[in-house]
């Protein structure tokens, strides 16, 4: 019997595939198509999973080649634009640039490095459970499995058989995009496009977008309404043909467009849903099976995140580590982010949609309130998800994503990012040497030789065992404005415990079954 079986290898699925895999849990992925994917569905990422790369030690290589890496001068609040420029080098917001199916690809060579097992052309048909597992038939295969999760997207069968219902609305607007050889050395230069402007163009008849990624490429969408163009059920599930653009692009600007040579074209008519719950027994959700948000930007943020918070809990409760409910908390804790996410996604789809003097009144008084320093701020962190927290704890930074703190160790300098590479719980233990508050001392794990004066230590008391079992790292650092006299961080970044304390209950809760 597997231990745990994904369906689907989207980033979601091959992301939470690494997560299992290091934390020793034999994970298979299965994938109804036969191939990886060549379209680029998305564009990038955004938010705190590039800040997880960082703490699986990915990020570099993710980055490479990527037109742009690193904290956003600007980004988009549906039609309003958010200036982080003017917060100098503090911008909230984390972007980097790759192409879905080099997202995919990079991740699936993680994946198999680490051990999983990626099966292309491998449909599900049924999944059943019982007390003992889950067993999963398709064409041509039969599998046993003690967990399953739905990574399968927003017509997940996984989700289906399990019987969680995926309340929400659908858009009455449909969205061709495509991806264009540029026929000039600057798109703006051909005469057809006199008069509109890099990014989204309003008219009465719907809304055409212009942009560019890359050198040579340029990217075209189309906003209009369903009715008379496409049936809604049909409308992102057919084929684009350069045509049928070609004509969407007529009745919203009135003119044909100089496109080039299509590279790929899709429609999408966007939804707004929420999973009733993200676990059915054996079963579980994450990305867009768990939840489709109406506006771009916050899909893969999410759901990668997701993966995050799901793996490390799985793979304690399989290896008898769990604390009674942990799997529970997968739930608890992700859905209100989903939830908190589709509210401020609803929000940016109303302002792109409204039209005529009071959607431009509109946009225009939250521009000119979005010169202020606090509501640009908040905004971006709702973007990069900064605001999450887990739980209400009294010390601020419990139940957040723990701060890349610059740390100094006699071994040298380290970033909290750099500790967190091993993907286990880390004990942060960041007050002065009782006898020299300004001596230095080392990272060693503490272990059975505990020393006197470390054992003193309520960052390093009665964990023994645990440290021992290479359930916990002990890590005694310098850090020259500490935010707290210790941190316990969890596998995926967030804090569980900060301060002096409280420890020993913050151990039982999360380490101790």
């Amino acid at each position: 019997m597997e231990e745990v079986v994904i369906i689907g290898a989207g980033p979601a699925g091959l992301m939470l595939a690494c997560e299992l895999r290091l934390a020793g849990v034999r994970t298979i992925v299965l994938e109804k198509r036969a191939e990886p994917g060549d379209l680029p569905k998305a564009n990038g990422l955004g938010g705190q999973i590039i800040r997880f790369l960082d703490h699986r030690g990915l990020l570099e290589r993710f980055s490479a080649g990527s037109p742009f890496a690193g904290r956003a001068p600007g980004f988009p609040f549906g039609s309003v634009p958010l200036n982080f420029a003017e917060l100098g080098g503090d911008a909230p917001l984390h972007l980097l640039m790759i192409q879905q199916p080099r997202l995919e690809r990079l991740l699936g060579e993680r994946a198999a490095e680490l051990g999983a097992e990626i099966s292309w052309g491998h449909r599900l048909r049924t999944l059943t459970q019982d007390d003992e597992g889950m067993t999963l038939e398709g064409d041509g295969f039969r599998l046993q499995s003690r967990y399953v999760v739905g990574c399968d997207g927003g017509h997940s069968l996984v989700r289906e058989q399990a019987g969680i219902g995926f309340p929400g609305t659908t858009d009455d607007e449909v969205m061709l995009l495509g991806h264009f050889k540029a026929p000039h050395a600057s798109f703006f230069d051909s005469p057809q496009v006199s008069g509109l402007q890099p990014g989204w163009n309003r008219t009465p008849n719907g809304r055409l977008l212009l942009t560019s990624l890359r050198p040579g490429v340029h990217i075209v969408g189309v906003r209009e309404k369903i009715v008379g163009v496409r049936e809604k059920g049909a409308a992102a599930a057919s084929a684009v043909t350069l045509a049928e653009f070609e004509e969407a692009v007529r009745r919203v600007i009135g003119v044909d467009l100089p496109l080039g040579e299509p590279i790929w074209l899709s429609s999408t008519v966007s939804q707004a849903r929420l999973a009733d719950r993200y676990r059915e027994g054996r079963v579980f959700l994450a990305g867009d099976a768990a939840h489709l948000f109406p506006a771009g930007g916050s899909a893969l943020n999410v759901g990668l995140m997701d993966t995050a918070n799901l793996a490390w809990k799985l793979a304690a409760h399989l290896h008898g580590h769990a604390p009674t409910g942990l799997l529970d908390t997968y739930e608890t804790e992700r859905r209100p982010v989903a939830a908190h996410t589709l509210r401020h996604t609803r929000a940016q789809a109303a302002l792109e949609r409204l039209t005529g003097e009071d959607g431009t009144a509109l946009r225009d008084l939250l521009t000119e309130l979005l010169t202020f320093e606090q509501p640009l701020r908040h905004l971006g962190e709702l973007l990069q998800g900064s605001d999450v927290r887990y739980g209400t704890a009294s010390h601020p930074l419990t139940g957040r994503f723990a701060p890349d703190l610059a740390l100094t160790t006699v071994d040298g300098p380290v970033r909290v990012a750099e500790l967190m590479r091993p993907a286990g719980w880390l004990l942060l233990d960041l007050r002065p040497t009782p006898s020299d508050p300004g001596e230095l001392v080392s990272q060693r794990p503490v272990g059975s030789d505990l020393g006197e004066s470390v054992s003193q230590r309520p960052a390093a008391s009665d964990l023994g065992d645990l440290v021992r079992d290479g359930r916990l790292r002990v890590v005694v650092a310098h850090c020259a404005a500490p935010p707290a006299d210790a941190l316990l961080i969890r596998p995926d970044g967030y804090v569980a415990w900060a301060g002096t304390d409280g420890l020993p209950e913050a151990v039982t809760t999360w380490l101790t079954p």
